[in-house]
């Protein structure tokens, strides 16, 4: 079953996405904003740990409504909702330095979290599912933006 797993999140990381960010859209690449400081500055304590808890909040809640499966590092096996201590001390771990895939309802769509990233990427959400996802990431401060 996990590389089943492992094939369908292949698959959908092919597919179309959108970011979960703290950003309202896409900063253009030449900018005259300060948008590498600012990222750093929330990428260091304690905004880090604030906005890992925004991020967590987005997962847990929608957590009340989809089943997740959820994987911290490839070949390891998946494990189908895990308690939100765990989820949110995972997803710490993969926003410093690794990563966390999060299939929704056993591959409907995708949602994942790489360290030095201070965004989550959802793949392939149905419309539901991202208005679902924009209005628990809207009530938490944070924004829904497709590239």
């Amino acid at each position: 079953m996990d590389v089943i797993l492992d094939e369908i999140t292949e698959r959908l990381l092919l597919r179309p996405y959108w970011v979960i960010d703290f950003l309202p859209k896409q900063v253009p690449e030449q900018s005259d904003g300060q948008f590498f400081a600012v990222e750093k500055y929330y990428q260091e304590e304690p905004q880090r740990e604030r906005m890992c808890r925004q991020f967590a909040d987005v997962l847990l809640k929608l957590n009340c409504y989809h089943d997740l499966l959820v994987n911290r590092n490839t070949g390891d096996k998946w494990v189908k909702n895990p308690g939100p201590e765990a989820l949110v001390a995972w997803l710490n771990e993969a926003l410093r330095h690794s990563h966390l895939c999060i299939l929704i309802d056993e591959g409907d769509a995708l949602i994942t979290a790489r360290g030095g990233d201070m965004n989550l990427t959802i793949y392939s959400p149905s419309p539901a599912l991202l208005e679902l996802v924009r209005t628990l990431a809207s009530a938490t401060g944070l924004f829904l933006w497709k590239p």
